[in-house]
C-alpha cells in the first residue's frame, strides 16, 4: 500500500478545516483521467482477436470471457426438453421486465427467464434516481447535451435522444404502475415531484424514492410481471446458449433449470438479451457494487453469434463505495450523498475535487490522492473521507428520512455519521460499453434484440447518475415492443409453432478459436463469479 494517512489523524485533519474550500488543482480534467482513471491504465486494455468486432479494444478479462469455447460443448440436447413461445426475454431485473410486459400487452406470447429470481439484479441496488427532463426550467435538449457531455462525446447521438425524449413517458408508466416518487410538498394537488442535482447535469432532474429508488421501482415491476397472463415466468434458469437458424438469425435458446438440473430448449421468433453487465469480474482489482449475477453471460453470448460491439474497454466506477469495513468494501453509497451536500475530503482535510463533476472525474481525482500520499488509511484499507455532516445539521431532517439506505449502511459499518467521517473507495460499478443496438433495440443480428447494461453506444464512455434506470425503461420497452411486432408479422406469415434452431454457429466459433490459436478449454458464459462455477448434468438421454 502506498503511504497514507491514518483515520485518527485524518479525523482530527477534517476538524480543523470546518469550512472545506475547495483546493486547486493542477490538472485538467482530461490530464486528469488520462493519469490516473482505470480505464487508462497500461494493462487495461488489449485487442480482440475474434468476431464480429476483431481488432477493436477490450478489457483483457473480458476479452477472455468473450473469446472462450461454448458451455455446452460436449453436451448432446436431443433429449433436453423442447418449449416455444413469440418473445423469449433473457434477464429478471428492470430492463427485462419492462421488455416482458410490453411485448405480452403487444399481443405475443412471452416467456421471461431469469438466472437468479425476477428481480434479483442490478436495478434494485440502483439508489440515486432517474432522470427526466420534465421541469419548466429544464428540457429533452438540456438532458441531451449533458449526457453527451459527460460521455465525453462518443454516445451515438439517435440512441442518446431517443433515450432523452423517452423519458416523460416512462415516468407516466412508473405511475401508471404504481411507483412512488418523493414530492416537493404536501400541498392539497397531492403534492409536485422533487427534482435533485445529479454531477455533470445543468439542472436539477433527478427524481427519486428516497434512496431506493430501484428497488421501488423493481417492486412494481415485478409484481406487474407476475400478475400478467401473457408472461410465462422461469426463475434460476439461467441462458447458457443461443440458437440459431440456418441464415445466422437468433432462433432462441438454451436454458439450465437449476431445480431439476436439465436443459430447457426454446425456440422464440424473437429473443431479448437483458442480462445485465459485468462488476462480478472485478476488473483491475475493485471491489464492485454490482449483484452476484453480473458475469458478462449476455455479451458473451450476443458476440459469439455474431453480435458487434462497442466501448469494450469504457466502465464506471462509481466513487463512494464503502472502503471500511473490509466485509463491505465496495457496497455503494449513492451519488444522492453527495448531492445533498456531502464533502470529499482527503487526509489532509482538504476539499480536492467538486463532489458533482462527472463520475470519472471524481473518481480519477480520489485516486490521485490515494496515489499521492494523501489518502487514510483503516485497518489495511485505503480510500478518502465522505463528510456527512452537511446532512446532520440541526436545522436538516434526519439521516433516516433523508437517505434511509445510507443511514442502514452506516449502521452496519458501525459508524455514527453524524459523528464520524465514511472511509470511501472507488467501486466497479457499470459497465458503458456493450452489444450495439438500433433505436428499438435491434441488434446486427436478425431476432436478437438487446436492452439494458449489455447494450453500448447510449451513454458513452462515461454514464451520467440517474441515465441507467431510464435507460432500462426506455429501451426496454423499445425492444419489447419490437419484438411483439416482428413476431406478430412472423405469425401472419406462418401459424406453425417458430422453427427450431441449432448450434451451428458454435462449431464455426471453435474454427475461428483454432485458427487464432485461442485456448478452447476455457469456456464461458461463466453465470456465477469466483469459485461458484455451475456443473451441467447432461440430459438422461444422452448418459452412457
Amino acid at each position: 500500500m502506498s503511504t497514507a494517512i491514518s483515520y485518527q489523524q485524518a479525523c482530527l485533519n477534517r476538524a480543523s478545516h470546518a469550512t472545506s474550500p475547495l483546493r486547486a488543482d493542477d490538472l485538467s480534467r482530461a490530464a486528469l483521467l488520462a493519469q490516473y482513471h482505470p480505464d487508462h491504465a497500461a494493462d487495461a486494455s488489449t485487442l480482440l482477436q475474434i468476431g464480429s468486432s476483431r481488432g477493436q479494444p477490450c478489457h483483457p478479462r473480458l476479452a477472455e470471457l468473450l473469446q472462450s469455447n461454448a458451455l455446452i460443448d460436449g453436451f448432446d440436447l436431443a433429449g433436453a426438453e423442447q418449449r416455444s413461445t413469440d418473445v423469449l426475454v433473457l434477464g429478471g431485473g428492470g430492463a427485462g421486465a419492462a421488455a416482458a410486459l410490453t411485448a405480452a400487452r403487444g399481443g405475443a406470447t412471452v416467456m421471461l427467464a431469469s438466472k437468479l429470481r425476477l428481480g434479483d439484479s442490478n436495478t434494485v441496488m440502483a439508489e440515486g434516481g432517474i432522470q427526466a427532463a420534465l421541469a419548466a426550467s429544464d428540457s429533452p435538449q438540456q438532458h441531451f447535451d449533458d449526457a453527451m457531455r459527460g460521455g465525453h462525446n462518443c454516445a451515438d447521438p439517435q440512441l442518446l435522444a431517443q433515450l432523452a425524449s423517452d423519458a416523460a413517458g416512462v415516468i407516466r408508466w412508473l405511475i401508471e404502475l404504481g411507483m412512488h416518487f418523493d414530492l416537493s410538498d404536501a400541498s392539497s394537488d397531492g403534492g409536485k415531484l422533487r427534482y435533485k442535482q445529479a454531477g455533470g447535469c445543468s439542472q436539477p432532474r433527478i427524481l427519486s424514492y428516497r434512496d431506493y429508488t430501484g428497488l421501488e421501482m423493481m417492486r412494481v415491476l415485478r409484481e406487474t410481471v407476475e400478475l400478467e397472463p401473457g408472461i410465462q415466468l422461469l426463475n434460476r434458469c439461467p441462458v447458457v446458449e443461443l440458437l440459431s437458424h440456418e441464415d445466422g438469425s437468433c432462433a432462441g435458446a438454451v436454458l439450465y433449470d437449476l431445480e431439476y438440473q436439465r436443459f430447457i430448449v426454446v425456440s422464440a421468433r424473437q429473443t431479448i438479451l437483458a442480462t445485465g453487465g459485468c462488476g462480478r469480474l472485478h476488473l483491475q482489482g475493485f471491489p464492485t457494487s454490482n449483484h452476484y449475477g453480473a458475469t458478462a453471460d449476455g455479451l458473451v453470448l450476443a458476440y459469439r453469434l455474431g453480435a458487434q460491439l462497442r466501448d469494450m474497454d469504457a466502465f464506471q466506477y462509481h466513487p463512494t463505495g464503502v472502503a471500511w469495513p473490509q466485509r463491505l468494501r465496495g457496497g455503494l453509497i449513492s451519488e444522492a450523498a453527495r448531492s445533498a451536500g456531502a464533502m470529499l475530503l482527503n487526509g489532509l482535510g482538504e476539499r480536492f475535487v467538486d463532489e458533482l463533476a462527472p463520475r470519472d472525474v471524481v473518481t480519477a481525482a480520489m485516486l490521485r490522492e490515494c496515489a499521492a500520499g494523501r489518502g487514510i488509511e483503516r485497518d489495511g484499507q485505503l480510500g478518502v473521507l465522505l463528510d456527512l455532516r452537511r446532512l446532520c445539521g440541526p436545522d436538516q431532517p434526519a439521516l433516516a428520512s433523508q437517505l434511509p439506505a445510507l443511514q442502514h449502511l452506516a449502521d452496519k459499518c458501525g459508524i455514527d455519521p453524524t459523528r464520524e467521517p465514511m472511509l470511501v473507495y472507488p467501486t466497479l460499478h457499470y459497465q458503458n460499453g456493450g452489444v450495439v443496438i438500433d433505436s428499438q433495440g435491434q441488434s446486427s443480428v436478425p431476432g436478437l434484440l438487446c436492452a439494458g447494461e449489455i447494450t453500448g453506444g447510449i451513454h458513452g464512455r462515461n454514464r451520467l447518475m440517474g441515465n441507467a434506470l431510464l435507460d432500462i425503461l426506455a429501451f426496454g420497452r423499445r425492444a419489447g415492443r419490437q419484438a411483439a411486432r416482428l413476431a406478430q408479422a412472423a405469425r401472419n406469415k406462418s401459424s406453425l409453432p417458430p422453427l427450431r434452431g441449432g448450434i451451428e454457429h458454435v462449431y464455426r466459433w471453435q474454427r475461428q478459436l483454432a485458427l487464432a490459436g485461442l485456448d478452447a478449454s476455457q469456456q464461458a458464459p461463466l453465470l456465477y463469479p469466483g469459485q461458484a462455477r455451475l456443473t451441467l448434468h447432461r440430459p438422461a438421454s444422452a448418459r452412457a
